[in-house]
């Protein structure tokens, strides 16, 4: 992209960021009088170490959201603004070798973002609109991270080399958008909720999928959407106990991604998919647990394999 189209295109996402910050905390200033009060907070760890040790490409993140609101009544309030989850993630994308990459591989990327984020509904559909600052490159201390990890319990060094090739410093501001709609299966406690998304920033994508629930444990509740895997993680949770199953996938089309630069030669897959299942459990003492598979398909044209992540939460109540 010519220096002043990307000077200009990164000043446009720059105020429409901006923009929808200002508009959310404008918002949620009607509600300021109500007793807006903490509804919770989640998060959702994936690593490949859950699953296949391979220590590649997407392999390890963590999503954390804190929501505040009006009080929780099981379902999302009709007013914009109303809710407001601040959502910071940290994401070390790999190599395939991670020491010594190969011609051709994407390069190391570290990655950590802070955003505020709104829900709401209108009618049975839900809505979730935010704005994120994604910071890239060695100045987030991610690499080090990920070296010293490796020192302690075992895994390949990031060498100069890989360091050297990394995605740099910059700051991507980013605009994530979903709308969706919960389908209740007469009778059962099963739901389907089909759902569209759009992200335009750090990547740029435009992405259609589904999430079938079965089981009350997860029901009626605020669900945040990892950007990583696609699972649905708690931020509330509902009284009893028992176990909740969850399938869902996904298919997106992705125009532009700064993970994968096209000036190195990389080229992005016609079309990105995944595939995840997860199961909640609860326990009558309030302990929660959380764990998920997912199944991320080639991302880049070159990458020589699918790969399979594993996602974990676990909350001990005392």
């Amino acid at each position: 992209m010519p220096g002043g189209a990307f000077a200009g295109n990164l000043d446009y996402m720059h105020r429409l960021l901006a923009a929808v910050l200002t508009v959310t905390l404008l918002s949620s200033q009607s509600v300021a009088a109500q007793d807006r009060v903490n509804l919770g907070y989640g998060r959702l760890v994936t690593n490949d170490l859950f699953f296949d040790r391979r220590d590649r490409w997407r392999t390890g993140s963590l999503a954390a959201s804190h929501v505040w609101g009006p009080e929780w009544t099981g379902a999302l309030p009709e007013r914009f603004g109303q809710i407001l989850e601040l959502r910071i993630n940290g994401e070390i994308i790999a190599p395939e070798n991670l020491s010594f990459p190969a011609p051709g591989d994407r390069p190391f990327a570290g990655a950590l973002s802070i955003g505020l984020h709104t829900h709401h509904r209108k009618g049975a559909t839900e809505f979730a609109l935010g704005g994120d600052l994604v910071f890239t490159g060695p100045q987030t201390g991610l690499d080090d991270f990920q070296d010293g990890l490796h020192s302690v319990l075992g895994g390949f060094d990031v060498t100069s080399q890989t360091r050297a090739g990394q995605i740099g410093d910059d700051i991507n501001p980013t605009v994530v958008a979903e709308m969706g709609q919960v389908l209740r299966f007469a009778g059962s406690s099963a739901t389907v909720r089909p759902y569209v998304e759009g992200r335009a920033g750090i990547e740029t994508l435009v992405r259609v999928g589904a999430d079938f629930s079965f089981g009350r444990t997860g029901q009626n509740e605020l669900l945040v959407r990892d950007p990583v895997t696609g699972h649905r993680y708690r931020t509330t949770f509902t009284e009893g106990h028992g176990a909740g199953f969850v399938i869902g996938g996904d298919v997106a089309k992705v125009t532009h991604s700064e993970f994968l630069p096209s000036d190195r030669g990389l080229q992005l897959t016609d079309w990105r998919s995944r595939m995840r299942a997860g199961v909640h459990h609860q326990t009558r003492k309030g302990h929660r647990f959380f764990y998920g598979l997912t199944w991320l398909g080639k991302e880049f044209k070159g990458q020589r394999d699918n790969q399979v992540v594993g996602s974990l939460r676990i909350n001990l109540k005392f």
